[in-house]
């Protein structure tokens, strides 16, 4: 990386440098697209431009943003650009002012010849005013030496912008192939360069436990690796491993850097910890918590895993508690992710302990459910009532609209739409992340053995772009839908490269759906702005899937028949 990583996700382009723009009207690129925005003829000159803002009214982190900004300006212009934060520059160059009518994460920008005034109420607006600042610079920005051939220009423009959904989202799973602290910190550049703003952290899993939690020393000393790992596509009891030691966790104080991080991008991050599903790298470590006596193996291989929490035992929600405490105190979070999805029910069916706790609760089974479903709603009510005492508030996924689920829940639609159609009509607020629209994982061309290896699927740009979160809600229950997430589950994503290509430019349609309102979007201008976006990913080093233009493949990442 040429410059600080703080720099990135405020550094874009124009398409248009090298010549003056006088009296012409600059085209405007930016995603998402503004929902308000109207561009004039003439241009603001950059270099040298005066910095105003008063500092006793904005946070810590918005003069961060700010003097970030203005810094890289500096650099690759070669003029010094002043900061005075006394008031007397109020009239010229780049004037950053509080407007108390504004959103918290609405902004304006008003740009003449002499001024360009920022408006925001909060540090988000001011954030996301940069990012849209940002990338009407020219692609020269990226560069971290100082670039005179290229007019330092900005367009006339008026733009009002606000996003359509307050949550705006992307998950990473680091359980199946593990990415350094570093490489989460891209992720969140990107996310931030798209003005996403939750950044759902999938933590553990049958094949790797990520997170230090200091009262269970074992779960990463153990649950942290796993003996082999998958080569190519999972082929069940055909499958071919590597037998290499795998593995890798965060510890408490780098999970600590990571969330100032996303903080200082206007980003929360949302962990999760997947119970009582998708528990053997725990099991493994703490055997005694399994509804047999195992042994349990970290889990080499994908799918999924008969082998879960035991609910009928006290330790086990002992042991649930004593996790989700060290997670809160992580994590500050309004929201503590706690899957709920794929739990297999065998085990409990033939367990003492389950089928007594059955018993002791008075559980029935229905023409709908099995006692044992039922079993499942009492793991997520409880964890919910502990999360509920200490001011938090549940998110799983959409398996635990199954039962009686308690109020107050929110619901992470992913087998398709209709778990959120449902939790909504029900009541329930709603993350609507449907594979049908929003798995990131499966490939983005027709021609599979061209593309790095996926899982499955077909999901190209157009389809993420044309994705409508309110489809099949009825409008009593729009209020419900909180916003829209994307997914990357790692099987098949073992590289950096190979996963930047499965998310770049898919977070470009994600962030439209996730900002633009209704009326808004528009494929041929996204399209086109697109292209620009890829001459940003080549100055910062990014691999990108350019499947929309009918070119395949990743060089150094095998093909889809692997």
């Amino acid at each position: 990386m040429k410059f600080k990583l703080i720099s990135i996700s405020l550094i874009v382009m124009s398409v248009l440098t090298a010549f003056s723009f006088k009296d012409k009207e600059i085209p405007v690129e930016i995603i998402p697209q503004p929902n308000h925005l109207q561009v004039h003829k003439g241009d603001f000159k950059v270099a040298g431009a005066v910095f105003s803002y008063t500092p006793n009214e904005l946070e810590a982190r918005t003069i961060l943003a700010i003097n970030s900004f203005a810094s890289q300006i500096s650099l690759v212009t070669g003029q010094q650009n002043r900061v005075e934060t006394d008031g007397s520059a109020k009239d010229k160059g780049f004037v950053f002012q509080v407007n108390s009518s504004l959103g918290k994460e609405e902004y304006t920008i008003n740009i003449d010849s002499d001024k360009a005034l920022i408006q925001a109420s909060a540090f988000q607006g001011f954030f996301y005013a940069i990012q849209s600042l940002a990338q009407m610079l020219p692609v020269e920005y990226f560069a971290a030496e100082k670039n005179t051939k290229v007019d330092w220009l900005l367009p006339q423009v008026e733009i009002k912008d606000a996003p359509r959904f307050a949550y705006r989202g992307m998950m990473l799973d680091v359980s199946r192939h593990f990415y350094t602290v570093d490489q989460v910190k891209k992720v969140l550049d990107i996310m931030a360069m798209h003005k996403l703003n939750r950044f759902h952290w999938h933590l553990t899993e049958d094949q790797g436990w990520r997170i230090e939690i200091k009262r269970y020393p074992k779960l990463t000393e153990i649950g942290a690796y796993r003996d082999s790992s998958i080569l190519g596509p999972w082929r069940g009891d055909k499958s071919r491993y590597d037998g290499k030691r795998y593995g890798g966790f965060y510890t408490q104080e780098q999970i600590k850097e990571v969330v100032a991080y996303a903080y200082d991008r206007g980003i929360t991050i949302i962990p999760e910890i997947d119970l009582p599903g998708h528990m053997v790298a725990a099991l493994a470590s703490y055997p005694e918590l399994g509804c047999t006596k195992g042994p349990y193996n970290v889990r080499v291989g994908w799918g999924i895993a008969n082998e879960v929490l035991c609910p009928g035992k006290e330790t086990t929600f002992d042991f649930i508690e004593g996790v989700l405490t060290e997670v809160m105190d992580l994590f500050p979070s309004k929201y503590i992710h706690v899957g709920g999805d794929e739990c297999p029910k065998v085990e409990w069916a033939k367990c003492p302990d389950c089928q007594k706790r059955i018993k002791d609760l008075g559980i029935k089974s229905d023409e709908h459910h099995s006692k044992e479903a039922y079993l499942q709603n009492y793991v997520t009510a409880r964890v919910q009532k502990f999360l509920n005492e200490h001011g938090r508030s549940l998110i799983g996924w959409d398996e635990i609209l199954e039962g009686n689920l308690a109020e107050g829940a929110t619901v992470m639609s992913w087998r398709g739409v209709k778990g959120g159609v449902e939790a909504a009509k029900r009541g329930f607020d709603v993350i609507m992340s449907p594979n049908t629209y929003m798995y990131f994982d499966y490939y983005q061309g027709k021609d599979y053995k061209k593309e790095p290896l996926a899982i499955g699927g077909f999901l190209p740009v157009e389809r993420v772009y044309s994705y409508e979160p309110y489809d099949g809600i009825p409008d009593e229950a729009h209020k419900h839908i909180l916003g829209v997430q994307a997914n990357i589950w790692t099987e098949y994503i073992a590289k950096e490269k190979h996963l930047d290509y499965m998310y770049l430019p898919r977070i470009d349609a994600l962030s439209s759906v996730q900002w633009c309102d209704r009326g808004t979007k528009d494929f041929a201008r996204f399209k086109q702005s697109v292209h620009r976006m890829f001459q940003r990913y080549d100055a910062l080093g990014y691999s990108y899937s350019k499947v929309i233009d009918g070119i395949y493949g990743l060089e150094g990442v095998s093909g889809g028949t692997n």
